[in-house]
C-alpha cells in the first residue's frame, strides 16, 4: 500500500523547492513588508493612545486644580460677604443706638425746658395769688418793690421740687 516512488518523491521536493524560490522571490517580501507596517502602524496607535492617556490624565489634574481653586475662591467670596454682612449690621445697629440715644437726649432736653417753664409760670401764678391773699389780708395794696420782695422771699421758702 504505501510503497515509496524514489521518483514521485524527488519531483515532489524539486517541485517544492521551486515553489520556496517564487515565494521567496515575489510573495515572501510583500508579505513580510505587510506584517512589518501592520506592526509599525499598530505600535504608532498604542503611542498615540497612551500619549493621548496622558494629555487626558494632564487636563484632569489641571481641571482638578482649577476646580479647587474656584472652591477655595468662593469659600473666600462667601467669608468676605458674612464679613462684610456683619460689619454692616454692626454699623447699622450702632447708628440706629446713636440715634436712639440723641432723640432720648434731646426728649429729656424738651422735658427739661417745659419743666423749667411750667415752674416758672407756676411760680408766677402762685406769686400773683399769694399778694392777692396778702392784699386782702392786709387790706393794702403793695408797691411792686415790695411785692416783689415778698414774693422773692416766699419763693426761696418754697421747696424745690
Amino acid at each position: 500500500m504505501l510503497d515509496p516512488n524514489p521518483g514521485l518523491i524527488i519531483w515532489t521536493i524539486l517541485t517544492f523547492l521551486l515553489l520556496l524560490t517564487v515565494l521567496r522571490m515575489y510573495a515572501w517580501k510583500p508579505i513580510l513588508e505587510g506584517l512589518r507596517k501592520r506592526e509599525e502602524g499598530v505600535k504608532s496607535t498604542l503611542e498615540r493612545a497612551e500619549q493621548a492617556r496622558q494629555e487626558a490624565e494632564r487636563l484632569l489634574q489641571e481641571n482638578r486644580k482649577q476646580l479647587e481653586q474656584a472652591e477655595q475662591q468662593g469659600q473666600k467670596i462667601l467669608s468676605e460677604s458674612r464679613a462684610l454682612a456683619d460689619k454692616l449690621k454692626n454699623e447699622i445697629v450702632e447708628n440706629a443706638n446713636q440715634q436712639s440715644r440723641r432723640l432720648v437726649d434731646q426728649a429729656r432736653e424738651e422735658i427739661e425746658r417745659n419743666k423749667d417753664a411750667a415752674l416758672s409760670q407756676l411760680r408766677g401764678e402762685v406769686a400773683s395769688l399769694a399778694i392777692t391773699a396778702a392784699e386782702k389780708i392786709l387790706g393794702e395794696t403793695l408797691d411792686e418793690a415790695r411785692q416783689r420782695r415778698l414774693v422773692d422771699a416766699y419763693l426761696k421758702d418754697l421747696p424745690k421740687n
